[in-house]
């Protein structure tokens, strides 16, 4: 089902790189977490950080790409739910709380095994119902990964937030326009990870020649898809885009997205029949990527957490 958003942006925010950027620029106080790492099959680890509250319940969050606990969404998030009494748990990727990973591959927008195994580990450690929440390449993980398991999955609801569902569009549209700013502030991050891990890079075979990465789709031709054994960047890109896997979920989920997001063009928004019926897409005109601040006067309000809130309680209260 596609539905039109409540979401109204505050009057001097309507543009949508102003929304995004501002989202971003305003950061709240650091969350009370304490930190896990946890050893995955193959020899790697990655890290979560879990919030002053605990129960049988909990939101599973899922950053967006190079993003961390310290991304402004991410703390506003783990902020509230502290707030509201209810665990918050934040999934750092891969090489994403500050530290290169172990090894040559690390994580990408369809990379949905990590997920399974913490989910799996939350399971363990006695959360019973589980609700995930993922921003942007996170957003594009929860559905794939929804779209996957089916019945199976063992989520109880989620929310994906301004995702990428067609990974080679949002990738020619970064190469675009004012959106190309967007793009070289998260290429140079990708870049250095490079240079941590030439070593092991080039020990394995894998090049580690950045001098003419200049848009993310020769970032993946070069990087992501031959270190998780895709193809070409194409073939990452076909493989792993979630708007293929929105018929297949099971799981209430509430998808939240802008029109106007600069991250990708409105070629990415699915159409009514491509969604099950357990799939609720929300447009919005305004908002940006993960951004949608809204407010009556002077000072802008997040939108968003009130929101996700909105939706996820009601699954983690009941029986």
């Amino acid at each position: 089902m596609i539905t039109n958003s409540r979401f109204k942006p505050i009057w001097y925010l309507r543009n949508p790189h102003l929304q995004t950027l501002f989202a971003n620029l305003v950061h709240p106080t650091f969350p009370d977490v304490s930190y896990e790492t946890i050893d995955l099959p193959d020899g790697d680890s990655l890290d979560l950080a879990w919030g002053s509250a605990r129960g049988d319940s909990a939101v599973l969050v899922l950053h967006g790409l190079e993003g961390s606990l310290r991304s402004a969404y991410a703390k506003r998030i783990l902020n509230a739910l502290n707030a509201q009494g209810i665990p918050g748990i934040f999934m750092f990727f891969r090489g994403c709380n500050g530290r290169p990973n172990k090894l040559a591959q690390s994580y990408h927008s369809g990379k949905t095994d990590d997920l399974r195994f913490v989910l799996q580990h939350l399971r363990s450690r006695g959360i019973q119902r589980i609700a995930l929440l993922g921003y942007s390449l996170g957003g594009n993980v929860t559905l794939k990964y929804l779209g996957e398991s089916g019945s199976s999955s063992i989520v109880c609801a989620a929310v994906a937030v301004s995702v990428p569902m067609v990974l080679a569009d949002c990738a020619r549209r970064m190469d675009q326009g004012f959106s190309r700013v967007y793009q070289w502030a998260l290429l140079n991050r990708l870049k250095s990870k490079i240079i941590q891990k030439q070593a092991l890079l080039q020990s394995q075979g894998f090049s580690t020649d950045i001098d003419h990465i200049d848009n993310f789709e020769s970032f993946d031709d070069k990087f992501t898809a031959p270190s998780h054994g895709f193809e070409s960047a194409q073939d990452y890109y076909d493989k792993c885009s979630s708007r293929q896997f929105l018929q297949s979920i099971r799981t209430p989920t509430l998808i939240l997205h802008s029109v106007d997001d600069p991250f990708m063009t409105s070629n990415v928004i699915p159409h009514n029949d491509e969604l099950s019926d357990h799939v609720t897409l929300e447009l919005s005109t305004h908002g940006g990527h993960v951004g949608f601040l809204s407010g009556d006067s002077l000072i802008p309000k997040p939108w968003l957490d009130q929101r996700i809130l909105q939706f996820v309680q009601p699954f983690l209260s009941s029986v």
